[in-house]
């Protein structure tokens, strides 16, 4: 299957499991790096048994979260899988690894002991706090880094408890800021053929989620707290019922309330002192709303859209997940290809966010199966027929034809 993209001359070792740096794996193979998946002897990524779901015995999340990567499986604790790695580090240009601290280190496998083989080495750490700073040591989940960043804090209507975003946007995001580092210090090495190290973590990636709030506790010194689906410093700018539905309106400057006032035929809103200018719309945010939840009651979330557009006020309905797969947008956006799988055929995922008119990316491969490029992968890098051979009978590697098990 031919690789696209702008880094088809990017190799990456990717040895990550369940979400963090897998992300980071997939963001740059659709921008088609060839990455390794490299997965532990014993049964492989965790995310093969987030079951159910499943389509034909395949998990549904490890395949979302590994397309477009080949897969070989390795027993790091052995020699022979060992030299296969070293083997492999020496022409990559990036490595991946979401483990604890010092894992790689005890494994003889770090940066320092891998910079010497290949001093162009770009080696991406995702932890969950980093790898400096007092909380170097813990172990972290999107959970935990949510609730630590502010995250919590801030998400839900005011009268409720902490909660959590539904998305696990620590994860995604720590994964796509180890891309970003990944291509930055690509950038470097294509200039100098220095590599560096890469470091960022699920606290940090949540803590960038925070801007606005940020800013607004950076200068009064107060956190603002929840506001349910409100803005924080525009109004209106938030979700309201319908008469058979939700929907958003994004009236976040004085223009976009005027035309908002245009939609309803309510102009004399604008002439209340409460609702004149911004600042006075959010110092009687709670008025605002029970002056304009009737207005959008009293039609359906169709008819809103409508008119809304009519008037040029950006506006939207709240979608379930379902819905949104099969939005127009989306699929014209090519944001739900599909791949078909050597084992649970055609599958859907979801696409690369960029789009490149030069380069574009793209979805060409489904998940691997476990092991399932191993014998390939390790021809490419000189093992000959018998010395793969030799190491799937002494279990080192593993490859998914079942002549060899999973080591214990």
């Amino acid at each position: 299957m031919e690789r696209k993209g702008p880094l088809t001359d990017m190799r990456v070792i990717e040895l990550a499991h369940i979400m963090a740096g897998p992300v980071c794996g997939l963001m740059l193979a659709d921008l088609g790096a060839d990455v390794i998946k490299v997965e532990k002897a014993n049964g492989g990524d965790d995310s093969r048994r987030f079951l159910p779901p499943e389509i034909n015995g395949e998990s549904a999340a490890f395949m979302m979260m590994n397309r477009n990567k080949r897969g070989i499986a390795l027993d790091l604790k052995s020699d022979a899988g060992k030299q296969v790695l070293l083997r492999l580090v020496k022409d990559a240009d990036v490595l991946i690894e979401n483990y604890r601290r010092d894992t790689m280190q005890k494994l003889g496998l770090g940066y320092d002991e891998l910079r010497k083989i290949n001093p162009g080495l770009i080696y991406c750490e995702i932890s969950g706090f980093g790898r400096t700073g007092p909380y170097e040591d813990r172990g972290g989940f999107d959970l935990i880094a949510q609730g630590m960043a502010g995250l919590m804090d801030i998400t839900g209507e005011p009268d409720c408890g902490p909660a959590k975003v539904g998305a696990p946007v620590s994860d995604t995001t720590a994964g796509i800021l180890g891309a970003m580092g990944c291509i930055a210090a690509y950038a470097h090495k294509q200039k100098t053929g220095e590599g560096q190290r890469v470091d960022t973590s699920l606290f940090e990636a949540a803590i960038t989620h925070t801007y606005w709030q940020s800013a607004i506790c950076f200068a009064t010194g107060v956190s603002p707290g929840r506001m349910g689906t409100a803005h924080p410093l525009n109004a209106p700018y938030q979700t309201f019922e319908t008469k058979d539905g939700w929907i958003n309106i994004g009236a976040a400057n004085q223009r976009n309330w005027e035309r908002l006032l245009k939609c309803l035929k309510a102009p004399e809103l604008g002439e209340d002192p409460r609702f004149a200018q911004n600042n006075a719309r959010m110092e009687n945010l709670d008025a605002l709303v029970e002056v304009l939840t009737p207005f959008f009651k009293d039609r359906t979330t169709a008819d809103w859209l409508e008119q809304l557009e009519e008037v040029g006020l950006p506006a939207g309905p709240v979608l379930s997940i379902k819905e949104m797969q099969q939005d127009p947008q989306a699929i014209a956006r090519d944001m739900v290809p599909s791949t078909d799988h050597p084992v649970a055929g055609r599958v859907q995922t979801i696409g690369l966010p960029v789009k490149l008119s030069q380069t574009p990316g793209g979805v060409v491969r489904p998940a691997p199966l476990f092991g399932q490029h191993t014998r390939e992968v390790l021809a490419e890098i000189g093992y000959s027929a018998d010395e793969i051979a030799g190491m799937l009978e002494a279990g080192g590697v593993i490859a998914s034809d079942g002549k060899a098990e999973a080591a214990e």
